[in-house]
């Protein structure tokens, strides 16, 4: 973390968490520096997202979750000012303050597109007619047969939106990363239901590497 980091100076945002369906599916791959063993107590979510309409739910709905289960957080925009330019200096002097041991620092990287069609089907519908509508399954001697008319639904495009994120988590141990992870989230609707998700993953990966302090 060198230089300035400007609090919404990433672009794109995420369309994040804005549309498709209840059940949001993420998924989280991790690594974790082997040569760093430090452990946290308290940590402070710093989404670098564009916009404050996804960043502030994001963040307090996450705070709230890792709070819920024992880790004490809070969230960037209790103390920090959207608006301003801080040093990394300055970040890490208020994180401190605070008494969080580490901070979470988590980047829009895109979003992936697929397009999948699905081809109409045919089917018939109708019966069997026979001698005056007599014989056995609907078949006579004379005009016994098959009637009907054959049916085709359209077919139809889909599109699956997959948002990447990439979360970063540092301590005061070193200027290298403790732990790192690309999250998916595929088809978001809800910026809030989002971050419960991920965060209940995340807390699961840091408390089965045993990052977590009693």
């Amino acid at each position: 973390m060198k230089g300035k980091i400007s609090y919404f100076s990433f672009s794109a945002l995420l369309l994040i968490l804005i549309m498709a369906s209840c059940g949001t599916p993420v998924s989280i791959t991790a690594m974790r520096n082997q040569s760093d063993n430090s452990k946290i107590s308290k940590v402070v979510i710093m989404p670098l997202f564009e916009k404050l309409e996804y960043t502030r739910p994001f963040e307090q709905t996450m705070s709230s979750c890792f709070n819920q289960k024992g880790l004490k957080s809070i969230g960037s925009l209790d103390f920090l000012n959207p608006t301003i330019k801080y040093p990394i200096s300055e970040i890490k002097r208020k994180c401190d303050s605070l008494g969080a041991d580490a901070i979470l620092v988590i980047n829009y990287r895109g979003t992936d597109k697929t397009d999948t069609y699905t081809p109409g089907v045919t089917y018939v519908t109708g019966g069997f007619g026979g001698y005056w509508g007599g014989g056995y399954w609907g078949g006579g001697y004379y005009g016994g047969g098959y009637y009907g008319a054959a049916v085709t639904t359209g077919g139809y495009w889909t599109t699956t939106s997959v948002i990447i994120l990439k979360a970063d988590l540092y301590t005061h141990a070193s200027k290298n990363a403790l732990w790192t992870a690309e999250i998916k989230v595929t088809d978001p609707k809800f910026v809030d239901e989002a971050a419960a998700k991920i965060a209940a993953q995340i807390y699961s990966n840091w408390k089965n590497d045993n990052m977590l302090k009693p």
